[in-house]
């Protein structure tokens, strides 16, 4: 399948939406984190963000488009980011995502901390479970968690063998959630869903042990 100059700059369009609405909660600390967006199956191709940039402004060098094995699919100075193999893992494994998006926030990865040692983090009955289109009530999801290798594809093996379609994202210890869905809309939604998941366990385990603290 050929890549449209159209389909590409509109890829890029989204993706610096995406990209702007995320910098604003100051989920890409010192230029972490990394966004794509599926382009063609078969081949596998997806626009990605470029290594090395900052990610609270825009520039004409943001991104670039590779193929299944990361590479670009065109000569290009960019290099695409350090994980991008892990965005075509997600691709191959989820058929139906789109777009993926991955960011580092301070509950996410306190959320990874704390679960380890279970391989996963399980929440109940909160209604932001909604938001990645699970709608069951009192619905309980179970987040897995992966270690954090820098072997990058070590780290791609890692989450192949972990996620599933029935819930859109996995942690990394320490190193952010990865979160994708059938449309870029619906990788935001679910993203944000997990974020706000997050936080308000966090917080719920701060106020408790100060209640359980407090003569």
């Amino acid at each position: 399948m050929t890549i449209t100059l159209e389909q590409r700059l509109d890829a890029f369009r989204r993706l610096d939406e995406a990209k702007l609405t995320f910098a604003r909660r100051d989920w890409f600390p010192g230029t972490s984190g990394n966004l794509s967006i599926k382009l063609s199956d078969e081949p596998l191709q997806f626009a990605v963000t470029a290594s090395g940039k900052d990610k609270t402004k825009l520039s004409p060098e943001d991104y670039l488009v590779v193929d299944g094995n990361s590479q670009p699919v065109e000569p290009t100075a960019l290099k695409p980011s350090a994980e991008t193999l892990v965005h075509a893992v997600v691709y191959r494994v989820i058929p139906t995502a789109k777009a993926c998006f991955h960011v580092h926030t301070v509950w996410n990865n306190l959320i990874s901390e704390l679960y380890f040692g279970q391989r996963a983090f399980s929440i109940q009955g909160q209604e932001l479970i909604k938001g990645l289109g699970i709608w069951e009530e009192n619905a309980r999801i179970t987040v897995p968690i992966v270690e954090n290798f820098a072997d990058i594809p070590t780290l791609a093996s890692a989450i192949e063998k972990v996620i599933t379609p029935e819930v859109p994202g996995v942690l990394i210890r320490n190193h952010g959630i990865y979160a994708w869905g059938d449309s870029d809309f619906a990788a935001k939604r679910h993203l944000e869903a997990f974020e706000f998941l997050f936080e308000y366990h966090a917080r719920w385990l701060q106020l408790r042990q100060a209640a359980v603290a407090a003569p």
